[in-house]
């Protein structure tokens, strides 16, 4: 190949080449995905856990809706208030009032007080104990099956499984939600982490169906709700229930509980 020809085929991929680099630039102009510069400031500030406490898929799916006013600033609950208050100051607002909350097990039907239906002798797994016959060996229909489940994805070490039951240690736990969301039973929630006043039962089976499963459940009786002031106890379901926002934690329904299910 001669000189000439050689300068035409450095020429024609030079062009080729330009052509392409102006095809690519347009085309990624176009077709850009808007970064929003505070969705990044959120996503940098929060734990990083992508525990799905917050209710969303991730971390970055929290971050996305707080950035679009879809969620509150404090929505993340195992950052708290110190991520809360760096998020609200990305977004220009009040962190406002925090709560810190944990999981707490409510059931109190140990092994001393609550009956078996039979002889458990699968998996140690509360999901797979669950749908054998009556949901699991226990008698109570909503008691916690003790195998484990909860502790297995607690990631903090928050959980232990003492006499039967599923125990959570307050000061250790990060209030992911993890916990909540893999009980087959339902019966962990997320409550103020500084409120000592707790129904440590789900039971809503009437009161005599109640105590022939367990000797430590609600049996509706509706004393808590009559002896507080506030209005902040009702039973729902044969079962007594808390309202936090109303609760003083002055401990008088746990002290006139027959039962003794509600913590103080």
């Amino acid at each position: 190949m001669n000189l000439w020809g050689i300068m035409i085929a450095v020429a024609t991929l030079a062009g080729c080449g330009l052509i392409i680099s102006i095809f690519l630039s347009i085309f990624a102009r176009r077709f850009a995905v808007k970064v929003n510069k505070k969705e990044e400031d959120i996503l940098s500030a929060l734990p990083g856990n992508n525990c799905g406490g917050c209710g969303y898929p991730g971390c970055s799916g929290l971050a996305a809706a707080i950035a679009n006013n879809k969620a509150e600033v404090g929505a993340c609950p195992v950052g708290g208030k110190p991520v809360a208050d760096r998020i609200a100051a990305i977004m220009g607002v009040d962190s406002g009032s925090y709560v810190k909350k944990v999981a707490f097990v409510k059931c109190n039907g140990t092994c001393e007080v609550a009956e078996n239906l039979y002889d458990y002798t699968g998996p140690k797994d509360c999901k797979i104990a669950s749908v054998t016959p009556g949901g699991g060996n226990k008698k109570c229909d909503y008691g916690c099956l003790g195998f484990g489940s909860c502790q297995n994805v607690c990631d903090s070490g928050a959980i232990s499984i003492i006499d039967g039951i599923a125990v959570i240690d307050p000061d250790k736990c990060t209030s992911c939600g993890k916990c909540v969301n893999i009980c087959p039973k339902g019966i962990i929630e997320l409550v103020p982490y500084d409120s000592n006043v707790r129904v440590a039962c789900s039971s809503k089976d009437k009161g005599p169906v109640t105590m022939k499963a367990c000797k430590a459940g609600c049996v509706g009786c509706g004393i808590c709700a009559k002896t507080c002031e506030y209005g902040a106890v009702s039973v729902e379901g044969n079962l007594a229930v808390i309202d936090y926002d109303k609760c003083t934690k002055c401990g008088a329904c746990a002290a006139k509980c027959p039962k003794k299910i509600i913590n103080s």
